[in-house]
This record gives C-alpha cells, sequence and structure tokens, in this order.
C-alpha cells in the first residue's frame, strides 16, 4: 500500500489524529498482527481523541478564565468552610445542564474566584462553553458597547454562553443603566443557562446593595432562587501563601 498519498489525502481532509496514528502503526512491529477493523478503530479512536482535544483548547481559550484551576486540585484542608458534597455534586455538571446557578461568597482570599475558575473548566471539559467576567468592568464594556453599537453582538455573547462567571459582585452601588443590563443579562440566561457569581457580600445584602426595590427583586429572583449557595469563610488563602513563603525564605 502507498502510505504516502494516503497521508497526504487524510491531511487534505483534516484528519490530523488519524494521519498521526497511521504513521506510527507504519514503525510499529507486528502491526500486522491486527486485523484491518481493529487498526481502522485505532485510527478512528485518535482521530475522536484529537479533535476532543482541540475542541477544548478552543474552549478554555475562549472562557478566558482567571485561573488555571480544575476541580481535581481543590483543598478542603483548608478550613474555609467548603461543604466537599456540595462541590462533588457539581462534578457531573448536571446544574448546567438543568440551568441552575452557583453562588460563592466569603472574605477575600478564600478562593471564590478560583473555586468558579475550577467549575468553569469542568464545564469546558464536559462540553459546555464558559466565560469569565468581572462584573464591574462588565458593565463598563457593556456601556462603552451600547456608545459604538456593539450593544447587542455583546448581549448576544452572553446570552448564548452555557456558563458565565460573574466575579466581584456587589464591590460598588449600581446605577440606573447597570441595573438594566444586568436584569437583561439575567433574563436572557434565566432557564436556560448557568451562572456563576461570586461576592464578598452576604447573599441576603444583596437587594440593598443592587438599589431599586423592583429591579433588585426581578434580578435576585432569576439568580438566587434555586442556586446552589456556598458561603465561605476564615483566614486569607493568600495569607497562608505569604507565610509558607517567608518561612521558605527564612530557612
Amino acid at each position: 500500500m502507498l502510505h504516502h498519498p494516503t497521508l497526504e489525502k487524510l491531511n487534505q481532509l483534516k484528519f490530523s489524529g488519524m494521519s498521526a496514528a497511521l504513521s506510527e502503526q507504519q514503525s510499529q512491529e507486528n502491526i500486522e498482527q491486527l486485523s484491518f477493523e481493529e487498526r481502522l478503530g485505532l485510527l478512528i479512536d485518535r482521530e475522536i481523541t484529537e479533535r476532543d482535544t482541540r475542541r477544548l483548547k478552543t474552549r478554555l481559550r475562549q472562557a478566558k478564565l482567571r485561573h488555571s484551576a480544575c476541580m481535581e486540585d481543590i483543598d478542603y484542608r483548608h478550613p474555609r468552610g467548603l461543604d466537599k458534597s456540595m462541590m462533588l455534586s457539581l462534578v457531573d455538571c448536571h446544574w448546567i445542564k438543568q440551568h441552575l446557578n452557583v453562588l460563592l461568597t466569603g472574605p477575600t482570599g478564600v478562593g471564590k474566584t478560583w473555586l468558579a475558575c475550577a467549575l468553569a473548566h469542568k464545564g469546558c471539559q464536559s462540553g459546555y462553553t464558559a466565560l469569565y467576567c468581572r462584573l464591574p468592568r462588565l458593565l463598563q464594556s457593556l456601556a462603552l458597547a451600547r456608545g459604538d453599537g456593539s450593544y447587542a453582538k455583546l448581549m448576544s455573547k452572553l446570552a448564548r454562553t452555557h456558563v458565565i462567571v460573574l466575579d466581584d459582585w456587589g464591590l460598588s452601588p449600581l446605577n440606573a443603566e447597570q441595573r438594566r443590563d444586568l436584569l437583561e443579562i439575567l433574563e436572557d440566561r434565566h432557564g436556560s443557562k448557568s451562572t456563576i457569581v461570586t461576592s464578598q457580600v452576604p447573599v441576603a445584602q444583596w437587594h440593598d446593595i443592587i438599589g431599586d426595590p423592583t429591579l433588585a427583586d426581578a434580578i435576585l429572583d432569576r439568580l438566587v432562587h434555586g442556586s446552589y449557595k456556598l458561603k465561605l469563610k476564615g483566614e486569607s488563602l493568600r495569607k497562608k501563601t505569604k507565610q509558607l513563603t517567608n518561612t521558605d525564605e527564612n530557612e
């Protein structure tokens, strides 16, 4: 068989996985002991694996996650009130399939953003799209988009993304335009997509932070009800890391 033309044709068809696997098979001893169906199956498996890997890399690149975090690396030893059973229940991403939300609250430095990125990363691994946003910056971007005519495009992007991380919720009071934008984002996602929120402010105080009672009711109704709520506590993990670093330097 003329393998060289076959490899060229596989590459033309963008079957790079099959092409690489066929090249490897040519150099393997006793490969002829495998039947045609077995060798073909290996080529197809390789192509599927490589395509899945490329898709995952694309999803992660588009997600722009702040941290390279994954669920397998979560530290449950640090005393911060992290509910391990709840985190394990989120691993299968059934919450995304059900279009539920996750709310992470607690003081600064306890790992809220890292955990949010780990959840979004798991979503990407399971075939869902994700996007990380700091809420203050997102609201600024929406204001600019309204001025340059790209508002509808940005809102459409937010609406079709399976999982959005809204980091640093409630850092500052919202103005009337920001409240309306936030309601529109959550209205587009309600019952069809999932949202992860991190905040230093307890959920009970979100109504007051939003400001307008009517819009606050509408926003929280779409976000809070039926969501997973993780309340973290304890000292900053950054302080712990700094202490370890200082100890190492003094040794």
